[in-house]
């Protein structure tokens, strides 16, 4: 890996801060923008340096040596930019998928839907068992944006269990580790958590992302090893599947009350009506239209580099 300068780790600040703020929308996932803005597999595969060989690196060799295994700086820099973002863009996000929801939903559709073309054109070999893995990819991200949500959950062992399995979500593009939480009835629980400094319940949640992100990311690590064309399509295949989650016009078919807040458990996608005077309609799809836009030109920035 080249030297990296320190304008270089400032771009990857961001491209954490662009992962936050996709992780916190339910629907979204940061692992997409890692895979668009071209850090994906550097991620995973420095997630995967964690382990114990690492330690005995730094036994024998001392810090530097630990540190440059690690990849410690690159996951400073990111981890620190999805940290900036959630706890700064999480608000302004939360308010406008609250009070704006087609405008934010339009611009991220746009942005994954770029994302589907510049992630299958990595795929360098289509075949019949390419597109089969991709199809397979869809129909579960697809299967996953159909499930309702359930019930508030608040035990030690099933919020563990919620953690490992949303940040595992979190990195696979295409399926949105929030709206893992959401399904599991563990959102609300956890952002109520964050926000009353509940250390027991905060701290049982991080500890099963660890674990999760940990072990989930030998498994890619190999998985891109292995079966790299393979890999991709099926990653090409969840981004696919999740544009219905996404889709910005939607009407309810069945809501409940849930500690005092209406929650959506049954909706289906519609066209919008072009002639119902929407105003909203023409910024919609202008929002949209510059999302998908704004993955090429980043591409565009990042080849010429």
């Amino acid at each position: 890996m080249s030297t990296r300068k320190l304008v270089d780790y400032v771009v990857i600040t961001l491209k954490g801060m662009a992962m936050g703020a996709a992780d916190v929308v339910p629907g979204v996932s940061g692992g997409t923008i890692a895979f668009i803005s071209g850090i994906y597999e550097e991620l995973i595969t420095s997630i995967n340096n964690i382990n114990f060989g690492l330690f005995k690196t730094f036994k024998k060799e001392g810090f530097k040596a630990f540190w440059l295994k690690l990849n410690g700086n690159f996951l400073i820099a990111l981890f620190l930019g999805i940290f900036i973002s959630l706890f700064s863009l999480a608000k302004f996000l939360s308010w406008l998928l609250e009070n704006k929801p087609i405008l934010l939903w339009s611009f991220f559709f746009g942005l994954v839907l770029a994302s589907i073309f510049l992630v299958g054109k990595e795929i360098k070999k289509w075949n019949i068992t390419t597109v089969i893995v991709l199809l397979i990819g869809a129909a579960i991200a697809y299967f996953i944006t159909t499930l309702p949500p359930n019930d508030n959950v608040n035990s030690l062992p099933f919020l563990f269990l919620s953690g490992a399995l949303a940040v595992c979500a979190m990195i696979l593009p295409g399926i949105s580790g929030a709206f893992i939480l959401v399904l599991l009835g563990s959102y609300k629980t956890i952002l109520d958590a964050v926000h009353e400094r509940d250390i027991k319940m905060v701290a049982t949640v991080a500890l099963g992302a660890i674990f999760g992100l940990l072990s989930f990311a030998k498994l890619l690590k190999w998985m891109f090893k292995n079966y790299h064309n393979l890999t991709l399509a099926l990653l090409t295949g969840f981004i696919v599947g999740s544009l219905n989650k996404i889709w910005p016009w939607k009407k309810v078919l069945a809501t409940k009350v849930f500690d005092e807040k209406i929650i959506v458990v049954d909706e289906k996608n519609i066209l919008p009506n072009a002639f119902d005077g929407d105003p909203q309609l023409i910024l919609a799809i202008g929002l949209a239209i510059a999302g998908f836009s704004l993955i090429f030109i980043l591409e565009r920035i990042a080849s010429r580099k």
